[in-house]
């Protein structure tokens, strides 16, 4: 009988496949998150068309890469973390934002906001959204005019590649029409689903919420954190509305508007950035939340959230030192006696 002819793998061939399957640490509360941002994903690509896709997977190579370059050098490797910061990042963007801006964020949010403290888990502010308002600020025009209005019917934006701006003229996002004086543009159920001009994943508040719930129920986000964060916008929002101050029509609309509800879900509940003690969270989030209102309603930002989120990201050790303090004291006294 013939000897019957043996595929053989080229070494080269063999390593590039090992390369892709060792390439990150495996992070099961990481994947989890990956999971419950399926579906915002599916949905901003009907809302604004495949463009982001070719935006997240080229914010993801730029990211893996960065990651992967540094932590080489310390003999180690990335984990899946990265994957969510790149995720997180895109979804916070506007889809007309140039492809080498988006590039240039995430190799700032990776280098600045991870890397210089010696990588995962050292970090003290959220990279995702420090790598958003390093881009605000440096390139405002493409983050605050060029917004676009979302592809709407059957198969909306699984159908096209980005949607065209009406005349010419890019739509305003319902936050910031808002603060600009406009009426509101619409309605709380038009919110609520979110087929409305916004960055990318924010502007369906029915699927973070559903998301929100799945990272709870699967012990990946703290419940805690949510609440008292929503508690907080909408504790300052009510006050300045009845005491007539308040640009933001109701607070309904402070809470299903711009980025609260995603910056909650998925920013505040960053294990690494916010509290350690459920008190402390709980206080954290009650901060992050009133902050986020004061930014929004008397600064030139009509999105408070990202500034609010990191301005208390660097107060987190504070928090957790004050109240592992206050639950310290009591057994002190009685020792004393």
């Amino acid at each position: 009988m013939a000897e019957q002819p043996q595929l053989k793998i080229h070494p080269e061939q063999s390593n590039v496949l090992l390369f892709f399957k060792t390439l990150l640490r495996k992070q099961p509360m990481m994947r989890r998150v990956l999971i419950s941002l399926i579906p915002i994903l599916l949905f901003s690509i009907y809302s604004f068309g495949w463009r982001v896709l070719s935006l997240l997977l080229l914010v993801t190579a730029a990211g893996v890469a960065t990651e992967y370059f540094f932590e080489k050098s310390r003999n180690s490797k990335p984990t899946e973390s990265i994957l969510v910061t790149c995720f997180l990042y895109t979804l916070i963007l506007p889809v007309t934002i140039p492809y080498f801006i988006a590039v240039i964020g995430i190799i700032f949010a990776v280098i600045f906001g991870k890397q210089v403290f010696g990588g995962f888990a050292r970090n003290v502010f959220n990279p995702a959204v420090l790598g958003r308002v390093f881009i605000f600020v440096t390139f405002p025009n493409y983050m605050t005019n060029n917004w676009a209005e979302p592809f709407r019917g059957f198969p909306g934006g699984f159908a096209g590649w980005m949607p065209k701006a009406v005349d010419g003229i890019s739509s305003a996002t319902p936050l910031s029409a808002v603060s600009q004086g406009s009426a509101l543009p619409y309605s709380h159920l038009q919110l609520i689903i979110g087929n409305i001009p916004g960055s990318i994943g924010e502007t369906s508040a029915i699927l973070i919420l559903l998301a929100g719930i799945y990272l709870i129920a699967r012990k990946t986000a703290s419940w805690k954190t949510i609440v008292s964060v929503l508690a907080g916008v909408l504790g300052m929002e009510v006050i300045l509305y009845l005491a007539g101050v308040s640009r933001i029509p109701d607070p309904l609309f402070a809470i299903l508007s711009g980025g609260v509800l995603f910056g909650t879900v998925f920013m505040a509940t960053d294990p690494v950035t916010s509290p350690s003690s459920d008190q402390a969270k709980l206080a954290y989030g009650v901060l992050v939340g009133i902050t986020s209102v004061v930014i929004r309603e008397f600064s030139l930002f009509p999105e408070g959230m990202m500034f609010a989120i990191l301005i208390m990201n660097s107060f987190v050790p504070l928090l957790d030192f004050v109240f592992k303090s206050l639950k310290r004291e009591p057994v002190q006294r009685r020792v004393a006696v």
